[in-house]
Parts: structure tokens; C-alpha cells; sequence
């Protein structure tokens, strides 16, 4: 069976540098808010090109705090995708706020910079833009919206690590990043992580004080915050990992291309483009019997996975919230679309298997 992925294969080849960062945490007696953490927040904001990152204890977590530091009033609405994975409209919801579903464009699953301006109304106050598939959004017509209209941009990265629009990686392209290092990520820890990126002292300050129960002096409250604090192992572990983050990527990239040049155009492909640089945290194809497509790769020993079968607006959770907000396009791209193995563990040999399995369907 070629697995969809294989974690512990993923991240064998980091098991003795983990090891030692582990012995080295353990001893120190410090495992919340210590040195390693302080270090990764430094280096992961280096990468990203920003002055300031902060770590939390999961992606959602990261989105939720980036709104929660704007102060907006119970019902603002925030623009959102309609076709994204669940947590980036939770983060939304739990903080009194309203999701406004904009359709993605068909081709490249991220949200249609053309239908935004249509959905802004007075109580409008932030754009939430999902790089889905590790795909960035097309950036620069959406900061002009948020100019025009005074709106935040925040970007969910989950899936995104190191991808680019026009040379500037994502996290930097709008006024935080909100970014995922759950395992099966491109920069995936071994358990729940995350991190908040900007360029802003104050808003990191903000941000670390709302992790930290509302507090940036001990047994001091200031603010309503949580707690969600990345802890010192898992920085640890991103630490090695981020260090072989740009491999990590080209190897996924050299795998997508394999899928790109050889798999039939019976199958529709991720889009690639000029000003774009996609790392493939996901390579979905779409086809109008998908269903019995990932069955037939199953009974051929191939796993596969469905990024998402379920449109948002139709999640029982979600019914009450989102009445009334159709979405075709994100219901046409979860009925079709199916994710390919392409993980850090597979060999061009088992993506040319995939492709050959496939040329049978």
C-alpha cells in the first residue's frame, strides 16, 4: 500500500537530531516560554522575511488571537472563503463575529479577488484569506480592496510554509500570518503547534500577552486572553525542522511535476502560475467521479484523502450561521476534488505507481 502519508517515515530521517533537542529540553528544566521557543520565534520570522513571530499552541489558536487583537464589535463581519477548512471560520464564530462566505476561483481553489468587493458592507473589518493546497492568493488586488475599505488582511498559511507571490512568502503579504505546524504540514512539529507573524511590535506584544491569560507581567491580567503557548519541545522540533524546510519543499515540488507532466488531462491539475510559487502541501485533482476514483486507487493499494468533502455551509455545526449563504463553486470543488499522495516520505517511483493505477481508471 502506498500510504497518503507516513509520518513516522516523514520524519525518521530527523530522529536523532529530535532526540538530542529532546535531552537537551528535558534537562534543562524549563518547558513553557523558554529559550527554544524565544529562538524559533526569531528564526521563523527571519524566514518569513517579518520582524516578529509568536508562537501558540495551534493554527487555530493563531487565527483566533489575530482577531480577538483587533477589538471588534460582537457581529463585525469578516470575509472568509468559502470553500476553506473548518477552523478558519471557527475562529471567526468564537469571537462574536460574523463569516461572510466569498467563492473561490475554480482554478486555483483560492478566494475570487473579483467577488470581495460585492460582500464589504459597513460592518465589514477584515479579509481572512486562506493559501489553500500551499497556493498563495492572488495578494495584490485583495491589499487594495483592504486599503480602499480600511479592513485587516489576515492570512491563514496552514497549508502554505515558504509558498510565495511575487517573491514574498506567505505570512508577509497581508497584516498577520496565522500559520499551522500540526505534523502532517510541510513544517509540521510532532504534536499542535502554531505561530502569529507581522512587522508590528505592538501587535506582537498584543498577541503574546493574549496567549499568556491576558498577562505580560505575572499574576497581572490586563485583557480577556487565553492560554496557548507553544511549548519548548515542539519549538525544538520545528527548529531542526525549519532548517530543512526549503528540501522538504523541493522535494514536494519535484513530485508535483512528475503528477503535472505525466498524469492525464482526464484529470483536472492544480493551475501553475507566473508570479506564484506553490509548495504542495496537498496535490488535489479534481474529477466528476471522484468517489469511485479513490476507491479503485484503494483496491489498487493507493490511499488517498478528500480536502474537504463537506462545504462549510453545509456542516451541521455550521447550518444556523451560515443560513442562507449558497456556494456552489466551493460545493462543485468538494464533490470533485482528491488528494494525491505527495509527502516528504514518497519516491518518484511510487508517484510514477500512482499515475499508472490512475491511467487504468
Amino acid at each position: 500500500m502506498i500510504p497518503y502519508e507516513n509520518l513516522y517515515k516523514s520524519n525518521h530521517v530527523f530522529f536523532e537530531d529530535y532526540q538530542k533537542v529532546f535531552n537537551e529540553t528535558l534537562n534543562s528544566g524549563w518547558y513553557i516560554l523558554g529559550k527554544q521557543v524565544q529562538e524559533f520565534e526569531k528564526e521563523y520570522a527571519d524566514f518569513c522575511g517579518l520582524e516578529h513571530c509568536v508562537g501558540v499552541a495551534n493554527g487555530l489558536d493563531a487565527l483566533t488571537i489575530s482577531l480577538r487583537s483587533l477589538n471588534l464589535q460582537k457581529g463585525d463581519e469578516v470575509i472568509v472563503p468559502s470553500n476553506t477548512y473548518i477552523a478558519t471560520i471557527l475562529a471567526i464564530v468564537n469571537n462574536g463575529l460574523k463569516p461572510v462566505l466569498v467563492e473561490p476561483n475554480i482554478h486555483t481553489y483560492n478566494i475570487d479577488p473579483t467577488l470581495i468587493e460585492q460582500s464589504i458592507t459597513s460592518k465589514t473589518k477584515a479579509i481572512m484569506v486562506v493559501h489553500l493546497y500551499g497556493k498563495t492568493c492572488e495578494m495584490d488586488p485583495i491589499n487594495e480592496l483592504a486599503k480602499k475599505y480600511k479592513l485587516k488582511v489576515i492570512e491563514d498559511c496552514a497549508q502554505a510554509h515558504g509558498a510565495k507571490y511575487k517573491g514574498n512568502i506567505a505570512g508577509s503579504l497581508g497584516d498577520y500570518g496565522a500559520h499551522s505546524f500540526y505534523p502532517t504540514k510541510n513544517l509540521g512539529a510532532l504534536a499542535d503547534a502554531g505561530a502569529i507573524t507581522c512587522n508590528s511590535v505592538e501587535e506582537s506584544e498584543a498577541f503574546k500577552e493574549l496567549r499568556n491569560y491576558g498577562s505580560s507581567v505575572k499574576y497581572h491580567n490586563d485583557v480577556v486572553g487565553v492560554n496557548s503557548r507553544l511549548d519548548e519541545i515542539q519549538a525544538a522540533f520545528l527548529r531542526i525542522k525549519l532548517k530543512h524546510l526549503d528540501e522538504i519543499t523541493s522535494h514536494k515540488r519535484k513530485l508535483a511535476d512528475i503528477y503535472l507532466k505525466e498524469l492525464s488531462d482526464e484529470f483536472i491539475k492544480p493551475v501553475v502560475e507566473q508570479d506564484h510559487k506553490d509548495v504542495y502541501h496537498i496535490f488535489n485533482v479534481r474529477h466528476k467521479k471522484r468517489d469511485k476514483l479513490k476507491g479503485f486507487l484503494f483496491e489498487n493499494g493507493i490511499s488517498t484523502e478528500i480536502h474537504y468533502p463537506i462545504a462549510p455551509n453545509n456542516q451541521k455545526a455550521m447550518r444556523s450561521i451560515l443560513d442562507g449563504q449558497q456556494t456552489p463553486i466551493a460545493q462543485k470543488i468538494h464533490e470533485t476534488t482528491l488528494s494525491l499522495p505527495i509527502s516528504f516520505c514518497h519516491s518518484e517511483e511510487e508517484i510514477y505507481k500512482v499515475i499508472e493505477v490512475m491511467s487504468r481508471f
